[in-house]
Protein backbone atom coordinates (compact mmCIF):
# COMPACT_ATOMS: atom_id res chain seq x y z
CA UNK A 1 0.00 0.00 0.00
CA UNK A 2 2.74 1.94 0.21
CA UNK A 3 3.70 1.79 -3.83
CA UNK A 4 6.95 -0.14 -2.73
CA UNK A 5 7.19 -2.96 -5.50
CA UNK A 6 7.55 -6.23 -4.81
CA UNK A 7 9.24 -9.15 -6.32
CA UNK A 8 7.21 -12.40 -7.05
CA UNK A 9 10.06 -14.97 -5.06
CA UNK A 10 12.12 -13.77 -2.25
CA UNK A 11 15.40 -16.13 -1.64
CA UNK A 12 19.00 -15.80 -0.12
CA UNK A 13 20.20 -13.41 -2.07
CA UNK A 14 17.27 -10.67 -0.88
CA UNK A 15 19.20 -9.99 2.43
CA UNK A 16 22.43 -8.67 3.01
CA UNK A 17 25.21 -10.41 4.35
CA UNK A 18 24.90 -9.54 7.67
CA UNK A 19 20.95 -9.55 7.66
CA UNK A 20 21.25 -11.99 10.93
CA UNK A 21 23.66 -8.98 13.05
CA UNK A 22 21.16 -6.15 11.94
CA UNK A 23 17.83 -8.09 13.01
CA UNK A 24 20.23 -9.16 16.50
CA UNK A 25 17.87 -11.55 18.92
CA UNK A 26 14.49 -10.78 20.68
CA UNK A 27 14.51 -8.53 23.63
CA UNK A 28 18.00 -7.30 22.69
CA UNK A 29 18.97 -3.96 20.51
CA UNK A 30 17.95 -3.15 18.19
CA UNK A 31 15.10 -5.06 19.15
CA UNK A 32 14.03 -6.21 15.19
CA UNK A 33 12.57 -8.73 16.71
CA UNK A 34 10.76 -7.45 19.94
CA UNK A 35 11.38 -5.68 23.09
CA UNK A 36 11.03 -8.58 25.27
CA UNK A 37 12.70 -12.18 24.84
CA UNK A 38 10.18 -14.15 25.34
CA UNK A 39 7.16 -12.03 24.21
CA UNK A 40 3.60 -13.71 24.22
CA UNK A 41 5.22 -17.17 25.95
CA UNK A 42 6.06 -14.83 28.61
CA UNK A 43 2.66 -12.75 29.05
CA UNK A 44 -0.09 -11.95 26.78
CA UNK A 45 -0.32 -8.67 24.69
CA UNK A 46 -2.69 -6.12 27.05
CA UNK A 47 -6.01 -6.37 25.51
CA UNK A 48 -7.51 -2.73 25.30
CA UNK A 49 -11.12 -2.15 24.04
CA UNK A 50 -11.65 1.71 23.32
CA UNK A 51 -14.96 2.84 25.21
CA UNK A 52 -16.87 6.06 26.04
CA UNK A 53 -19.95 7.50 24.97
CA UNK A 54 -22.53 9.51 26.86
CA UNK A 55 -22.10 10.63 30.83
CA UNK A 56 -19.48 9.10 32.94
CA UNK A 57 -22.11 7.18 34.46
CA UNK A 58 -22.58 5.12 30.67
CA UNK A 59 -18.99 4.47 29.87
CA UNK A 60 -18.40 3.18 33.66
CA UNK A 61 -21.05 0.45 32.89
CA UNK A 62 -19.20 -0.46 29.96
CA UNK A 63 -15.87 -0.07 31.30
CA UNK A 64 -17.29 -3.00 34.02
CA UNK A 65 -18.80 -4.79 31.01
CA UNK A 66 -15.49 -5.03 29.38
CA UNK A 67 -13.37 -6.16 32.11
CA UNK A 68 -16.56 -8.98 33.12
CA UNK A 69 -15.80 -10.31 29.73
CA UNK A 70 -12.14 -10.22 29.95
CA UNK A 71 -10.43 -6.86 28.75
CA UNK A 72 -7.17 -6.31 31.02
CA UNK A 73 -6.82 -2.19 30.03
CA UNK A 74 -9.33 0.58 29.79
CA UNK A 75 -8.88 2.93 27.18
CA UNK A 76 -11.29 5.93 27.36
CA UNK A 77 -12.81 7.74 24.13
CA UNK A 78 -13.63 11.40 24.59
CA UNK A 79 -16.40 13.48 23.25
CA UNK A 80 -15.53 16.44 20.54
CA UNK A 81 -16.55 19.15 22.96
CA UNK A 82 -13.90 17.87 25.76
CA UNK A 83 -11.36 16.85 22.67
CA UNK A 84 -11.51 20.47 22.35
CA UNK A 85 -11.05 21.74 25.90
CA UNK A 86 -14.91 23.45 25.95
CA UNK A 87 -17.29 22.28 29.04
CA UNK A 88 -20.91 20.85 27.82
CA UNK A 89 -22.44 24.30 28.62
CA UNK A 90 -20.39 25.75 25.40
CA UNK A 91 -22.25 27.28 23.00
CA UNK A 92 -19.59 25.16 20.42
CA UNK A 93 -20.86 22.02 22.41
CA UNK A 94 -24.22 21.95 21.16
CA UNK A 95 -25.14 18.77 19.62
CA UNK A 96 -21.95 16.85 20.19
CA UNK A 97 -22.08 16.52 24.13
CA UNK A 98 -21.39 12.65 24.62
CA UNK A 99 -22.29 12.18 20.91
CA UNK A 100 -18.13 10.05 19.81
CA UNK A 101 -17.11 9.76 23.43
CA UNK A 102 -17.59 10.22 26.98
CA UNK A 103 -18.37 14.00 28.41
CA UNK A 104 -15.62 14.68 31.24
CA UNK A 105 -15.28 18.23 32.10
CA UNK A 106 -15.33 18.02 36.34
CA UNK A 107 -13.59 16.19 39.17
CA UNK A 108 -17.15 14.88 40.07
CA UNK A 109 -17.30 13.58 36.12
CA UNK A 110 -13.83 11.58 36.52
CA UNK A 111 -15.33 10.48 39.83
CA UNK A 112 -18.12 9.25 38.33
CA UNK A 113 -16.12 7.70 35.27
CA UNK A 114 -13.97 5.18 37.50
CA UNK A 115 -16.42 4.31 40.35
CA UNK A 116 -15.61 1.25 41.84
CA UNK A 117 -12.91 0.61 39.38
CA UNK A 118 -9.73 0.69 41.87
CA UNK A 119 -6.93 3.05 39.55
CA UNK A 120 -3.83 1.32 41.44
CA UNK A 121 -5.32 -2.30 39.85
CA UNK A 122 -5.96 -1.16 36.19
CA UNK A 123 -4.06 0.59 33.63
CA UNK A 124 -5.72 3.38 31.74
CA UNK A 125 -5.34 4.95 28.65
CA UNK A 126 -6.74 8.38 27.61
CA UNK A 127 -7.04 9.57 23.99
CA UNK A 128 -6.85 13.45 24.40
CA UNK A 129 -3.99 15.75 23.25
CA UNK A 130 -5.01 19.30 23.68
CA UNK A 131 -6.58 19.38 27.19
CA UNK A 132 -4.45 16.16 28.21
CA UNK A 133 -2.81 18.08 31.29
CA UNK A 134 -5.97 19.07 32.49
CA UNK A 135 -7.08 15.52 31.87
CA UNK A 136 -4.42 13.76 33.69
CA UNK A 137 -4.73 16.40 36.53
CA UNK A 138 -8.62 15.40 36.84
CA UNK A 139 -7.25 11.98 36.43
CA UNK A 140 -4.49 12.40 39.72
CA UNK A 141 -7.36 14.23 41.68
CA UNK A 142 -9.52 11.39 41.34
CA UNK A 143 -7.11 8.80 42.03
CA UNK A 144 -6.43 10.94 45.35
CA UNK A 145 -10.10 10.54 46.68
CA UNK A 146 -9.37 6.24 46.03
CA UNK A 147 -6.24 6.62 48.54
CA UNK A 148 -4.08 6.10 45.27
CA UNK A 149 -0.88 8.61 45.24
CA UNK A 150 0.23 9.43 41.49
CA UNK A 151 2.93 7.48 41.54
CA UNK A 152 1.31 4.23 41.57
CA UNK A 153 -0.71 5.17 38.52
CA UNK A 154 0.16 3.67 35.76
CA UNK A 155 -1.85 4.02 31.92
CA UNK A 156 -1.12 6.48 28.99
CA UNK A 157 -2.11 9.89 28.20
CA UNK A 158 -1.87 10.24 24.32
CA UNK A 159 -0.48 14.22 24.43
CA UNK A 160 0.68 13.82 20.96
CA UNK A 161 -0.23 17.02 20.08
CA UNK A 162 2.34 17.38 16.74
CA UNK A 163 -0.21 14.56 14.91
CA UNK A 164 -3.21 16.92 15.90
CA UNK A 165 -1.48 19.54 14.40
CA UNK A 166 -0.73 16.86 11.09
CA UNK A 167 -3.84 14.93 10.98
CA UNK A 168 -6.59 14.97 13.65
CA UNK A 169 -7.21 18.72 14.05
CA UNK A 170 -8.41 18.79 17.46
CA UNK A 171 -6.14 21.60 18.90
CA UNK A 172 -6.30 24.98 21.29
CA UNK A 173 -3.49 27.12 21.40
CA UNK A 174 -0.57 27.31 18.39
CA UNK A 175 2.30 24.80 18.21
CA UNK A 176 5.05 26.28 20.34
CA UNK A 177 3.34 26.95 23.49
CA UNK A 178 1.16 23.71 23.23
CA UNK A 179 4.74 22.20 23.07
CA UNK A 180 5.37 24.27 26.08
CA UNK A 181 2.71 22.39 27.86
CA UNK A 182 3.93 18.77 27.05
CA UNK A 183 7.14 19.97 28.69
CA UNK A 184 5.46 20.23 31.73
CA UNK A 185 3.88 17.43 31.53
CA UNK A 186 6.60 15.58 30.83
CA UNK A 187 8.70 17.19 33.55
CA UNK A 188 6.23 16.79 36.38
CA UNK A 189 5.44 12.94 35.63
CA UNK A 190 8.88 12.03 35.00
CA UNK A 191 9.17 12.93 38.89
CA UNK A 192 6.00 12.05 40.09
CA UNK A 193 4.34 8.79 38.23
CA UNK A 194 7.28 6.49 37.52
CA UNK A 195 5.15 4.21 36.47
CA UNK A 196 2.95 6.76 33.56
CA UNK A 197 3.03 6.85 29.79
CA UNK A 198 3.44 10.85 29.74
CA UNK A 199 3.09 10.83 25.49
CA UNK A 200 2.10 7.97 23.62
CA UNK A 201 3.45 9.00 19.94
CA UNK A 202 0.45 8.29 17.41
CA UNK A 203 0.99 7.54 13.93
CA UNK A 204 -2.88 5.69 14.20
CA UNK A 205 -4.44 9.54 13.06
CA UNK A 206 -1.69 9.75 10.58
CA UNK A 207 -2.64 6.81 8.61
CA UNK A 208 -6.56 7.04 9.16
CA UNK A 209 -5.79 10.58 7.38
CA UNK A 210 -4.62 8.82 4.25
CA UNK A 211 -0.90 8.66 4.89
CA UNK A 212 1.13 5.42 3.72
CA UNK A 213 2.84 2.83 6.22
CA UNK A 214 5.93 4.40 5.34
CA UNK A 215 5.00 8.00 5.98
CA UNK A 216 3.00 7.23 9.51
CA UNK A 217 6.62 5.09 10.29
CA UNK A 218 8.70 7.92 9.25
CA UNK A 219 6.19 10.76 10.73
CA UNK A 220 5.30 9.14 14.05
CA UNK A 221 8.97 8.62 14.52
CA UNK A 222 10.06 12.03 13.50
CA UNK A 223 7.10 13.54 16.36
CA UNK A 224 8.96 11.42 18.80
CA UNK A 225 12.28 12.48 18.39
CA UNK A 226 10.74 16.35 18.26
CA UNK A 227 9.46 15.08 21.99
CA UNK A 228 12.89 13.89 23.23
CA UNK A 229 14.46 16.81 22.45
CA UNK A 230 12.07 18.97 23.93
CA UNK A 231 12.85 16.92 27.11
CA UNK A 232 16.67 16.81 26.46
CA UNK A 233 16.00 21.19 26.22
CA UNK A 234 14.09 21.28 29.37
CA UNK A 235 17.44 20.04 31.42
CA UNK A 236 15.61 16.04 31.60
CA UNK A 237 18.26 13.01 31.66
CA UNK A 238 17.36 11.35 28.26
CA UNK A 239 17.05 8.43 30.32
CA UNK A 240 14.97 9.37 33.14
CA UNK A 241 12.04 10.10 30.50
CA UNK A 242 12.46 8.18 27.15
CA UNK A 243 11.75 5.13 28.81
CA UNK A 244 8.06 6.01 29.55
CA UNK A 245 7.04 6.93 26.27
CA UNK A 246 4.98 4.89 23.84
CA UNK A 247 3.97 4.43 20.42
CA UNK A 248 0.41 3.77 18.56
CA UNK A 249 0.42 2.57 15.25
CA UNK A 250 -2.30 1.44 12.51
CA UNK A 251 -2.50 -1.81 11.56
CA UNK A 252 -4.28 -1.63 8.01
CA UNK A 253 -4.80 -4.63 5.05
CA UNK A 254 -1.44 -5.18 3.61
CA UNK A 255 -0.42 -8.00 5.97
CA UNK A 256 2.64 -7.89 5.35
CA UNK A 257 3.98 -4.34 4.84
CA UNK A 258 2.46 -3.92 8.52
CA UNK A 259 4.24 -6.63 10.36
CA UNK A 260 7.59 -4.87 8.48
CA UNK A 261 6.23 -1.41 9.97
CA UNK A 262 6.75 -2.57 13.11
CA UNK A 263 10.09 -4.47 13.20
CA UNK A 264 11.74 -1.55 11.58
CA UNK A 265 10.20 0.93 13.94
CA UNK A 266 11.79 -1.22 16.72
CA UNK A 267 14.77 -0.84 15.12
CA UNK A 268 14.87 2.78 14.09
CA UNK A 269 13.76 4.01 16.94
CA UNK A 270 16.18 1.68 18.92
CA UNK A 271 18.99 3.12 16.38
CA UNK A 272 17.95 6.83 16.43
CA UNK A 273 18.09 6.96 20.32
CA UNK A 274 21.39 5.48 21.46
CA UNK A 275 22.60 7.73 18.32
CA UNK A 276 20.97 10.79 18.23
CA UNK A 277 20.91 10.83 21.96
CA UNK A 278 23.88 8.98 24.08
CA UNK A 279 20.82 6.65 25.66
CA UNK A 280 22.19 3.98 27.75
CA UNK A 281 19.83 2.72 29.63
CA UNK A 282 18.42 -0.29 26.98
CA UNK A 283 14.71 0.89 27.88
CA UNK A 284 15.07 4.27 26.27
CA UNK A 285 16.26 1.99 23.24
CA UNK A 286 12.63 -0.14 23.06
CA UNK A 287 10.05 1.38 21.34
CA UNK A 288 6.96 -0.21 23.12
CA UNK A 289 3.85 0.13 21.24
CA UNK A 290 -0.13 -0.03 21.29
CA UNK A 291 -1.73 -0.85 17.94
CA UNK A 292 -5.38 -0.11 16.45
CA UNK A 293 -7.04 -2.33 13.39
CA UNK A 294 -7.36 0.16 10.64
CA UNK A 295 -11.29 2.11 11.50
CA UNK A 296 -10.73 3.83 7.90
CA UNK A 297 -10.49 0.29 6.15
CA UNK A 298 -13.92 -0.46 7.37
CA UNK A 299 -17.11 0.01 4.90
CA UNK A 300 -20.47 0.59 5.55
CA UNK A 301 -21.53 -2.11 2.50
CA UNK A 302 -21.46 -5.24 3.65
CA UNK A 303 -20.08 -4.15 7.15
CA UNK A 304 -19.71 -8.14 8.30
CA UNK A 305 -16.63 -8.21 6.13
CA UNK A 306 -15.21 -5.58 8.29
CA UNK A 307 -15.08 -8.45 10.83
CA UNK A 308 -12.32 -10.44 8.28
CA UNK A 309 -10.28 -7.07 7.92
CA UNK A 310 -10.26 -6.79 12.03
CA UNK A 311 -8.97 -10.39 12.51
CA UNK A 312 -6.32 -9.83 9.52
CA UNK A 313 -5.16 -6.47 10.40
CA UNK A 314 -5.53 -7.84 14.77
CA UNK A 315 -3.14 -11.06 13.13
CA UNK A 316 -0.61 -8.74 11.68
CA UNK A 317 -0.13 -6.59 14.89
CA UNK A 318 0.56 -9.58 17.02
CA UNK A 319 2.93 -11.10 13.98
CA UNK A 320 4.50 -7.85 14.31
CA UNK A 321 5.25 -7.70 17.93
CA UNK A 322 2.80 -5.62 19.60
CA UNK A 323 2.33 -4.92 23.33
CA UNK A 324 -1.19 -3.82 23.86
CA UNK A 325 -4.17 -4.10 21.12
CA UNK A 326 -7.63 -2.59 20.27
CA UNK A 327 -9.65 -4.27 17.46
CA UNK A 328 -12.34 -1.61 15.72
CA UNK A 329 -16.08 -3.47 16.18
CA UNK A 330 -17.50 -4.12 12.54
CA UNK A 331 -20.71 -1.48 13.07
CA UNK A 332 -18.13 1.61 13.74
CA UNK A 333 -18.87 3.26 10.14
CA UNK A 334 -22.56 3.67 11.83
CA UNK A 335 -22.01 4.55 15.06
CA UNK A 336 -20.23 3.97 18.42
CA UNK A 337 -20.08 0.08 18.80
CA UNK A 338 -22.85 -1.85 20.23
CA UNK A 339 -21.84 -4.22 23.08
CA UNK A 340 -22.14 -7.34 20.94
CA UNK A 341 -19.91 -5.64 18.33
CA UNK A 342 -17.73 -4.52 21.01
CA UNK A 343 -17.65 -8.09 22.38
CA UNK A 344 -17.22 -10.17 19.37
CA UNK A 345 -13.77 -7.36 18.73
CA UNK A 346 -12.66 -8.20 22.04
CA UNK A 347 -13.66 -12.28 20.96
CA UNK A 348 -11.22 -11.95 17.70
CA UNK A 349 -8.27 -10.76 19.89
CA UNK A 350 -9.04 -13.69 22.85
CA UNK A 351 -9.39 -16.48 19.37
CA UNK A 352 -6.12 -14.92 18.22
CA UNK A 353 -4.40 -15.76 21.83
CA UNK A 354 -5.66 -19.14 23.10
CA UNK A 355 -6.13 -20.80 19.74
CA UNK A 356 -4.21 -19.41 16.66
CA UNK A 357 -0.74 -20.85 18.31
CA UNK A 358 0.90 -17.64 16.80
CA UNK A 359 1.67 -16.35 20.69
CA UNK A 360 3.90 -19.43 21.36
CA UNK A 361 7.00 -18.45 19.27
CA UNK A 362 8.52 -14.83 19.33
CA UNK A 363 8.63 -13.64 16.12
CA UNK A 364 8.08 -16.47 13.95
CA UNK A 365 8.81 -14.38 10.69
CA UNK A 366 11.96 -13.51 11.30
CA UNK A 367 14.21 -14.90 9.52
CA UNK A 368 12.11 -14.93 6.52
CA UNK A 369 13.74 -13.51 3.08
CA UNK A 370 10.71 -11.43 2.38
CA UNK A 371 9.98 -10.31 5.59
CA UNK A 372 13.25 -8.99 6.09
CA UNK A 373 13.86 -7.82 3.31
CA UNK A 374 10.21 -5.62 3.30
CA UNK A 375 12.09 -4.75 7.03
CA UNK A 376 15.18 -3.33 5.32
CA UNK A 377 13.43 -1.63 2.76
CA UNK A 378 10.78 0.22 4.81
CA UNK A 379 12.81 1.32 6.62
CA UNK A 380 15.10 2.87 3.89
CA UNK A 381 12.22 5.03 2.74
CA UNK A 382 11.18 6.17 6.25
CA UNK A 383 14.70 7.01 7.19
CA UNK A 384 14.40 9.26 4.01
CA UNK A 385 11.59 10.84 4.92
CA UNK A 386 13.10 11.51 8.46
CA UNK A 387 16.27 12.90 6.72
CA UNK A 388 13.97 15.52 4.51
CA UNK A 389 12.26 16.49 7.92
CA UNK A 390 15.99 17.04 9.70
CA UNK A 391 16.80 19.29 6.91
CA UNK A 392 13.45 21.36 7.47
CA UNK A 393 14.91 21.96 11.08
CA UNK A 394 13.20 19.17 13.02
CA UNK A 395 9.29 18.15 13.37
CA UNK A 396 8.06 21.48 14.99
CA UNK A 397 9.50 23.80 11.98
CA UNK A 398 8.06 20.98 9.12
CA UNK A 399 4.53 20.94 11.02
CA UNK A 400 4.67 24.78 10.79
CA UNK A 401 5.37 25.27 7.09
CA UNK A 402 3.10 22.31 6.09
CA UNK A 403 5.56 19.60 5.07
CA UNK A 404 3.93 16.26 6.57
CA UNK A 405 0.54 17.68 5.69
CA UNK A 406 0.85 17.78 2.24
CA UNK A 407 2.49 14.69 1.82
CA UNK A 408 -0.80 12.88 3.37
CA UNK A 409 -2.79 15.11 1.07
CA UNK A 410 -1.15 14.12 -1.53
CA UNK A 411 -1.17 10.65 -0.83
CA UNK A 412 -4.89 10.11 0.71
CA UNK A 413 -5.95 11.49 -3.11
CA UNK A 414 -4.02 9.11 -4.93
CA UNK A 415 -5.47 6.29 -2.87
CA UNK A 416 -8.97 7.60 -3.81
CA UNK A 417 -8.10 7.96 -7.81
CA UNK A 418 -6.85 4.38 -7.36
CA UNK A 419 -10.30 3.30 -5.38
CA UNK A 420 -12.54 5.37 -8.28
CA UNK A 421 -10.67 3.85 -10.69
CA UNK A 422 -11.00 0.31 -10.00
CA UNK A 423 -7.18 0.30 -9.37
CA UNK A 424 -7.45 -1.23 -5.96
CA UNK A 425 -10.25 -3.31 -4.51
CA UNK A 426 -12.44 -2.05 -1.94
CA UNK A 427 -14.53 -5.63 -1.05
CA UNK A 428 -18.30 -5.03 -1.39
CA UNK A 429 -17.51 -1.12 -2.61
CA UNK A 430 -15.99 -1.77 -6.06
CA UNK A 431 -15.71 -5.46 -6.00
CA UNK A 432 -18.09 -8.21 -5.26
CA UNK A 433 -20.70 -4.97 -4.54
CA UNK A 434 -24.38 -5.84 -3.40
CA UNK A 435 -27.65 -4.15 -4.19
CA UNK A 436 -29.01 -4.75 -1.12
CA UNK A 437 -29.42 -1.84 1.64
CA UNK A 438 -27.72 -3.05 4.77
CA UNK A 439 -29.05 -4.12 7.99
CA UNK A 440 -27.72 -4.25 11.46
CA UNK A 441 -28.26 -3.02 15.24
CA UNK A 442 -26.37 0.07 16.25
CA UNK A 443 -26.04 2.57 18.96
CA UNK A 444 -28.31 5.20 19.39
CA UNK A 445 -27.33 7.89 21.80
CA UNK A 446 -30.26 9.51 23.89
CA UNK A 447 -30.37 13.13 23.32
CA UNK A 448 -31.43 13.29 27.43
CA UNK A 449 -27.25 12.91 27.94
CA UNK A 450 -26.97 16.37 26.97
CA UNK A 451 -29.28 18.11 28.58
CA UNK A 452 -28.19 15.73 31.60
CA UNK A 453 -24.62 17.12 31.21
CA UNK A 454 -25.32 20.72 30.68
CA UNK A 455 -27.55 20.85 33.65
CA UNK A 456 -24.76 19.15 36.22
CA UNK A 457 -21.87 21.39 34.65
CA UNK A 458 -24.15 24.61 34.96
CA UNK A 459 -25.19 22.74 39.12
CA UNK A 460 -21.99 22.70 39.94
CA UNK A 461 -20.70 25.81 39.08
CA UNK A 462 -23.30 27.68 40.51
CA UNK A 463 -22.71 25.42 44.04
CA UNK A 464 -18.98 25.77 44.25
CA UNK A 465 -16.77 28.89 45.79
CA UNK A 466 -17.16 30.53 43.09
CA UNK A 467 -13.90 33.24 44.33
CA UNK A 468 -11.58 30.14 45.29
CA UNK A 469 -11.75 29.06 42.05
CA UNK A 470 -10.86 32.46 40.38
CA UNK A 471 -8.28 32.87 42.57
CA UNK A 472 -6.53 29.07 41.53
CA UNK A 473 -7.36 30.06 37.38
CA UNK A 474 -5.39 33.13 38.21
CA UNK A 475 -2.64 30.69 39.64
CA UNK A 476 -2.79 28.80 36.15
CA UNK A 477 -2.80 32.20 34.47
CA UNK A 478 0.33 33.43 36.20
CA UNK A 479 2.46 30.19 35.15
CA UNK A 480 1.46 30.23 32.02
CA UNK A 481 1.97 34.17 31.23
CA UNK A 482 5.85 33.14 33.02
CA UNK A 483 7.72 29.54 33.29
CA UNK A 484 6.69 27.73 35.84
CA UNK A 485 5.24 24.40 35.54
CA UNK A 486 2.06 24.50 34.50
CA UNK A 487 0.94 21.33 36.42
CA UNK A 488 0.62 22.40 39.63
CA UNK A 489 -1.60 25.10 39.67
CA UNK A 490 -3.72 23.04 37.32
CA UNK A 491 -4.14 20.14 39.85
CA UNK A 492 -4.70 22.44 42.51
CA UNK A 493 -7.70 24.36 40.19
CA UNK A 494 -9.30 20.70 39.30
CA UNK A 495 -8.99 19.67 43.27
CA UNK A 496 -10.99 22.67 43.87
CA UNK A 497 -14.02 22.89 41.59
CA UNK A 498 -12.29 24.75 38.35
CA UNK A 499 -13.68 22.92 34.96
CA UNK A 500 -11.67 21.29 32.24
CA UNK A 501 -13.28 24.38 29.60
CA UNK A 502 -11.83 27.31 32.14
CA UNK A 503 -8.56 26.17 32.26
CA UNK A 504 -8.79 25.86 28.94
CA UNK A 505 -9.99 28.98 28.10
CA UNK A 506 -6.91 30.49 30.43
CA UNK A 507 -4.37 28.72 27.11
CA UNK A 508 -6.87 30.14 24.78
CA UNK A 509 -6.33 33.90 26.44
CA UNK A 510 -3.31 33.82 27.34
CA UNK A 511 -1.91 31.38 24.16
CA UNK A 512 -3.71 32.67 21.86
CA UNK A 513 -6.08 30.30 19.58
CA UNK A 514 -4.89 28.69 16.56
CA UNK A 515 -5.97 28.81 12.96
CA UNK A 516 -4.64 26.77 10.48
CA UNK A 517 -3.39 27.92 6.87
CA UNK A 518 -4.39 26.62 4.03
CA UNK A 519 -1.87 23.62 2.83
Amino acid sequence: MSGIALEAVYGPESVPDDALARIGRPGEFPFTRGVHPTMYRGKLWTMRMFAGFGTPEDTNRRFHFLLEHGQTGLSTAFDMPTLMGFDPDHPRSLGEVGREGVSVSSLDDMLALFREIPLDKVTTSMTINAPAIVMLALYVAAAEQQGVPAEKLRGTTQTDILKEFIAQKEWISPIRPSMRIVRDMLAWTTEHMPLWNTISISGYHIREAGATAVQELAFTLADGLAYVQLGVDAGLDVDAFAPRLSFFFDVHNDFFEEIAKLRAARRLWATMMRERFGAKNPRSWMLRTHCQTAGVSLTAQQPLCNVVRTTLQALAAVLGGTQSLHTNSYDETYALPTEDAATLALRTQQVIAEESGVASVVDPFGGSWFVEALTDRVEAEARAIIARIDALGGMVRAVEEGFPQREIGLSAYRFQRQVDAGERAIVGVNKYASEEPEQIPTLKIDAQVERTQLERTRARKAARDAAVVERRLAAVRDAARGDANLFPPILDAVRNGATLGEVCQVFRDVFGEFREAAV
